[in-house]
């Protein structure tokens, strides 16, 4: 035998089943643990399946981005004319296009949020069958992708504030607040529909429903002024009415002012706590019945 040969090291023979730990893995009964750092970990994959959402959205079409800028345009024109010329619904001292305008921006996030996100987890089922990571990906990403149409909106919003000569103040820099705070209603609502619509598939046909019912309760046509100061907390019980107010109050100045906002962000916040929740408690779930 060669010297070489002695010196090298045998092979460990590996240890016997007996010392290999076994690690169990049961789901988590009752109130589940969220976990909300694992979405910090997984940040690449929530950037990439935006970025895809985002492509897909507009791939193959006509017009691309500029039916971000068609659709609130078309329905604040048929506001105008039926609830503005026709219906003479006060805009408080501001012209009706720019008032109603000024709801129909966060309208459309919070509207595409719900739609897309009710459906997220179906639609990427080969995903969530097939390997392991935060379910909460699925929906946050498809609350993100909306921010897009949110933003060439928000660039229109300003150009027709400029036609009408009405002139932002320093009110505007709430804008990002009120932003944070619909995008984290609107992540909140589409963890509920997405998690029922895995169990009941019926969801995505009410949620047109549920969205059309949801903008006549919320003050986009009208103000929130015209509901008596004394019932106007119970109109913030839905979230959207503080946070569409809030946006006419930041760039216009008018509306119910900040304290419809107040009520309106506890009721998001309950809404936004009782969701999660929910979502991590069906999430174990999901791919038995996806």
């Amino acid at each position: 035998m060669s010297e070489a040969t002695q010196d090298r090291p045998l092979p460990q023979e590996p240890p016997p089943a007996a010392e290999v730990p076994t690690r169990i893995i049961r789901p988590q009964r009752g109130w589940a643990r969220i976990d909300l750092g694992a979405l910090i970990h997984y940040r690449d994959l929530i950037w990439f399946l935006t970025k895809r959402d985002i492509q897909l959205r507009y791939r193959q079409t006509a017009l691309g981005l500029a039916w971000a800028i068609l659709q609130p345009v078309a329905t604040m024109a048929v506001f105008s004319i039926f609830f503005g010329r026709l219906g003479k619904l006060p805009s408080d001292g501001v012209p009706y296009p720019l008032f109603v305008f000024c709801g129909l921006v966060p309208w459309q996030l919070f509207a595409y949020t719900l739609t897309e996100s009710s459906s997220s987890l179906v639609a990427n089922q080969s995903l969530v069958t097939k390997i392991y990571f935060p379910r909460l990906v699925i929906p946050l990403s498809a609350t993100l992708a909306g921010l897009m149409d949110f933003l060439v909106s928000f660039v229109v919003l300003l150009g027709i504030m400029a036609w009408y000569h009405v002139m932002p103040t320093a009110r505007l820099l709430l804008v990002p607040l009120l932003l944070l705070l619909e995008v984290t209603l609107a992540f909140g609502v589409g963890l509920w529909l997405c998690a029922l619509n895995v169990r009941y598939r019926d969801v995505r046909y009410a949620l047109p429903f549920l969205s059309q019912i949801w903008m006549f309760a919320t003050p986009i046509a009208y103000s929130a002024t015209l509901v008596p100061a004394r019932w106007r907390p119970l109109l913030g019980l839905n979230p959207m009415a503080g946070v569409v107010d809030g946006f006419r109050w930041a760039l216009t100045g008018t509306g119910g002012g900040p304290g419809l906002l107040w009520v309106s962000g506890l009721a998001a916040a309950v809404m936004v706590f009782a969701g999660l929740h929910y979502f991590a408690r069906m999430e174990r779930t999901f791919a038995d019945r996806i």
